[in-house]
């Protein structure tokens, strides 16, 4: 086993120790270091749920032999997903140059941060993604219809006043996901993304209720909490080539953004752009088959959603508000 070339300091001493005992040898902290270490965590946690399953089986006076073997099936494919999860995670970490994330967000840069509610008023709003309060965009596409709706309420996150975006999806006028999302506009125009409560619900038969039933809030973080760190959303001077994380909450929210263009050219029922439409390509690690198209004309954002290779495809038909 190669010596790690860095001195240990208790902040990362235990994750060093894991990477050792695993005959992994890092030069430096870094994104890739990282990758390696939550491989390590998913191969524990896949470990944990193997062992309850096992101990489910032999909770029975006649234990079935199909319920071991199901739950080594999980094991296997799950260790799979670890190493795709390794792998997409290496292959961002090398377009980041193996960069840690260390955004410049907290209390020690309140400053760098806008009022935003003065956002349409006495500060511009950023051209791609106007947080002006009052601002509505509804959505159609893929069985859904989503509006979001820029609001007058503030969430203090880390030291930064955030606007409260309410994005709610609904599938044959159900509602299935409500999402409060938390943003905040710096001095330079850029807009941050603070987190989000992602609240998801269900119709299930025989139900007689007033609504759906709430099932579960997975994807949900905060900026500052359970280690999780907020990124940029959309900055206001997007360059060609740029990789950008747009939220870390490891396992939980990895959202990453790539500026493909800045002069393309797209259409929607809402509003359309030629040749001044920004290009993204939305991807996360956590998915790594999956990946987004957005595009967002100027003044009035986000204007269409599709994932290349196949029709899936969703579209502004209405926006109502103030642009740039």
């Amino acid at each position: 086993m190669r010596h790690i070339r860095i001195t240990p300091v208790p902040a990362i001493a235990a994750g060093i120790l894991l990477l050792l005992m695993s005959g992994i040898s890092i030069a430096e902290p870094g994104c890739s270091a990282s990758a390696h270490i939550q491989r390590l965590a998913c191969e524990y946690d896949l470990r944990d749920d193997f062992y309850t399953s096992n101990a489910i089986c032999q909770d029975s006076a006649n234990p079935d032999l199909a319920c071991f073997d199901d739950a080594e099936t999980d094991f296997d494919e799950g260790l799979d997903e670890c190493n795709e999860y390794l792998d997409a995670r290496l292959e961002l970490c090398e377009s980041l140059d193996d960069a840690t994330h260390d955004p410049a967000f907290g209390p020690d840069f309140a400053a760098d941060f806008v009022d935003p509610l003065e956002i349409g008023s006495t500060v511009a709003p950023n051209r791609w993604f106007a947080l002006v309060p009052g601002n509505r965009w509804l959505y159609e596409g893929d069985g859904e219809s989503i509006e979001v709706v820029v609001t007058s309420d503030t969430k203090l996150i880390d030291g930064i006043t955030c606007i409260v975006v309410i994005d709610t999806a609904m599938e044959d006028d159900v509602v299935v996901e409500i999402t409060n999302d938390w943003y905040a506009q710096d001095v330079s125009g850029n807009v941050w993304y603070c987190g989000e409560i992602a609240e998801n619900f269900e119709e299930f038969d025989g139900d007689d209720t007033n609504g759906p039933e709430l099932v579960d809030i997975d994807g949900s973080w905060k900026a500052g909490r359970d280690n999780a760190e907020p990124g940029m959303l959309l900055p206001l001077d997007p360059q060609v080539g740029d990789v950008i994380r747009q939220e870390f909450a490891q396992t939980d929210a990895e959202d990453v953004i790539e500026i493909l263009a800045i002069d393309a050219t797209e259409t929607s029922p809402g509003a359309s752009c030629d040749g001044d439409c920004l290009m993204t390509r939305d991807f996360t690690p956590l998915e790594p088959d999956v990946e987004e198209h957005k595009f967002y004309a100027p003044g009035i954002g986000l204007i269409a959603e599709i994932k290349p290779g196949t029709t899936e495809r969703v579209e502004l038909v209405e926006f109502e508000g103030v642009g740039q």
